[in-house]
């Protein structure tokens, strides 16, 4: 069931994407990351009054790390799905298992295994190869600033990791990290302008809420009753759905070099996560910066 449960997160994440490209037109990407994480923090506050779940917690600082790398790199996400191809900005961001592997092996002083030197590699190859349409048109930057997200993303799952090894449980942490990207974003808007609500705007905002809400979910659900490994290689099955999204409403096509370039990240992922250092205690929630 742990394949089936990722394989709806992975369809979820992607109508995320789908979500985030429909609301561009009509709010900046502060006020979709706002939304998204206010909403969500309503849920999941629904969540933990119907588990009669406590907030109370040690472990501040893991949860402020958390918060504020994986605000910033939502912030940068969003913002790259609306100047990307969606694939393509959704491939960037899910470089953070590559990043999280060499995280894990610098704090924990790990030795470097050939297939985690392998894993590297292959990523950065492929990381060149999804970089190699931008390197001659206006998007090298925005394309940079993707990869950036992938590795705040993983500064975020590594706190999630040390987290998780501390007992803290899945609704306090998903939780903490809504309501801190709730204040950070809400500050910012505070200073800018922002654009009026209308009933067909507050729609796209629920769908953007609600798909990266149950997404999390199913993640959680994933983890919770399937093979860790087995998981996390169907995980990059939002890489698949949002390329059919971005083909079939937006008519996105990708050079060969640019697919090439993704089927070498996601194997190099699958590869991390197969040789990657086993931390005790949970991995539930590893994509749930989004």
């Amino acid at each position: 069931m742990g394949a089936f449960w990722m394989l709806i997160a992975g369809l979820l994440f992607a109508c995320m994407g789908v979500f985030v490209k429909l609301g561009a037109p009509y709010f900046s990407n502060l006020e979709l990351v706002f939304y998204r994480s206010f909403i969500g923090l309503l849920l999941v506050s629904a969540i933990l009054i119907h588990k009669h779940g406590t907030l109370r917690t040690r472990y501040w600082k893991s949860h402020i790390w958390r918060g504020i790398s994986g605000s910033i790199a939502l912030v940068l996400f969003f913002y790259c799905i609306t100047r990307l191809p969606l694939a393509t900005a959704i491939t960037l961001n899910y470089t953070s298992p590559l990043f999280l592997t060499l995280l894990t092996l610098l704090v924990f002083r790990e030795s470097f295994s050939i297939p985690m030197i392998l894993a590297v590699l292959i990523g950065f190859i492929g990381t060149l190869f999804v970089l190699r349409p931008t390197f001659d048109n206006e998007h090298l930057f925005t394309g940079l600033l993707g990869l950036l997200s992938g590795f705040l993303a993983a500064v975020a799952m590594f706190n999630v990791r040390q987290l998780g090894r501390c007992g803290e449980p899945d609704y306090r942490i998903v939780f903490y990290f809504s309501l801190i990207a709730t204040l950070m974003s809400a500050a910012i808007l505070l200073m800018t302008a922002t654009h009026s609500l209308s009933w067909d705007h507050f729609l796209i905002l629920i769908g953007l809420a609600l798909s990266g809400t149950l997404a999390q979910l199913a993640l959680t659900r994933a983890y919770a009753t399937g093979n860790t490994n087995l998981v996390s290689t169907f995980s990059y099955s939002t890489i698949l759905f949002a390329s059919f999204f971005g083909i079939f409403i937006w008519h996105e096509s990708l050079p060969n070099e640019g697919l090439l370039g993704m089927v070498l990240i996601i194997a190099s992922g699958v590869l991390s996560f197969k040789s990657s250092p086993k931390l005790e205690g949970k991995d539930n929630d590893y994509h749930s910066t989004k």
